[in-house]
């Protein structure tokens, strides 16, 4: 450990007083660090950004879906919906929404066309990462409202209220067979351009306010991914004894294909820049070695060994591109944590991934290998030098 600790230590001087010669080769290698690490980190929050994109479609990992195959019996749909609630308590399955569309007209705007509205549960939000950019998500106190309350998007508060924002609490007017005044408490993200009035309101409301739209058709249930297949036949034996004839879908795989040929174009650049640096340290390993042959062989007279010299001239290297390693990483880090992710991606993060550590060993082990080749030739080349020929040169 001794001998380590002092080879380190011997090479790290070396390096000060060539710092000149090796700061040209090591900028190399910290920039290529620096896109190494900075794209797998990348990736990452790529991968998670296409994950969320998926989930916000299909429903979290994993979502199994349920759906009406018969008429449930004399229950109406708030009884259907109590019994789906007493099914899915009894497996302990926290996160679980219906789906109702609703085909309701709202009072305002100038055109004739219903908008996108379905009724859920809160749960649904988690479920389906549903994203709210102004206000907030329901909540379980809200079905005990007066008044329904409603999320929307910007399409339909600007058609329906007067393009009001949510903290100024707009109301529209909800036609049905008794009209009532709905209370907007949340903004939904755009799902993509130009998209049309979209507005999601509690189930419970729509039994209470506009009982004939109301139906129980399909649900939502978030499972864990071990014990989805079993639950799914489970929840469909025991939704139909209970009087709710429902088919659970069995779990499906979700393959997540990311097309990555931008990390390796990327990464095969770094690895090019990188193999340029270790050139360029390899050079100037050999240059520097030639001008300590002298050293090298009275450091031999003395007693040191082919072994030590060997070591101690790899270690340079070592040393410099793992020094240049650090700093790559630690640029990398910084230019991950700042970027813009919601302008790159396209979408904002709700679980935004730490910085892979994995990216920062990966910039590491690159780092210290190009040095380790870098100094292996000079390190040969110094270990074969004869004692009294180095002596005289």
């Amino acid at each position: 450990m001794t001998g380590l600790v002092g080879a380190v230590l011997e090479a790290w001087d070396e390096l000060r007083v060539h710092r000149v010669r090796v700061l040209l080769a090591l900028v190399g290698v910290a920039v290529a660090v620096t896109a190494i690490t900075g794209v797998t980190a990348a990736v990452t929050m790529l991968g998670q950004a296409m994950q969320e994109q998926n989930e916000r479609d299909m429903g979290r990992d994993v979502t199994l879906s349920a759906w009406s195959t018969g008429p449930g019996g004399t229950q109406d749909a708030a009884a259907l919906d109590a019994t789906v609630d007493a099914v899915a308590a009894r497996y302990d399955i926290s996160y679980h929404s219906v789906e109702s569309w609703v085909q309701l007209g709202v009072q305002g705007g100038t055109t004739e066309m219903l908008p996108d509205l379905m009724a859920v549960d809160p749960a649904y939000g988690t479920i389906m990462r549903t994203d709210v950019v102004a206000g907030r998500w329901f909540t379980d106190r809200d079905a005990e409202q007066l008044g329904p309350v409603l999320v929307a998007n910007r399409a339909f508060l600007d058609e329906y209220a007067g393009g009001a924002a949510v903290a100024e609490h707009p109301q529209v007017r909800l036609l049905g067979e008794t009209p009532v005044t709905a209370t907007v408490v949340g903004e939904l993200r755009a799902r993509w351009p130009d998209e049309g009035p979209r507005a999601l309101m509690l189930f419970d409301h729509l039994a209470r306010w506009a009982p004939e739209q109301a139906r129980a058709d399909s649900y939502r249930f978030w499972v864990p991914p071990e014990t989805a297949t079993d639950l799914a036949a489970v929840l469909s034996r025991d939704l139909t004894a209970a009087g709710v004839p429902m088919q659970v879908d069995p779990p499906y795989d979700q393959p997540f294909v990311m097309d990555r040929a931008l990390q390796w174009v990327v990464l095969g650049v770094g690895g090019f820049a990188l193999l340029l640096g270790g050139l360029g340290l390899l050079n100037i390993s050999l240059v520097t070695v030639r001008y300590r042959i002298r050293e090298i062989g009275i450091r031999r007279s003395f007693g040191a060994t082919g072994g030590r010299v060997f070591f101690g001239v790899l270690m340079e290297s070592v040393v410099a591109t793992t020094v240049a390693g650090v700093v790559g990483v630690v640029a990398a880090v910084a230019v991950v944590k700042n970027i813009p992710v919601e302008a790159v991606f396209g979408t904002a993060l709700q679980d935004e991934p730490g910085f892979p550590f994995s990216a920062a060993l990966t910039g590491m082990a690159c780092a210290v290998a190009v040095g380790a080749l870098a100094g292996l030739i000079p390190a040969v080349y110094a270990v074969r030098v004869k004692v009294i020929d180095a002596i005289r040169y």
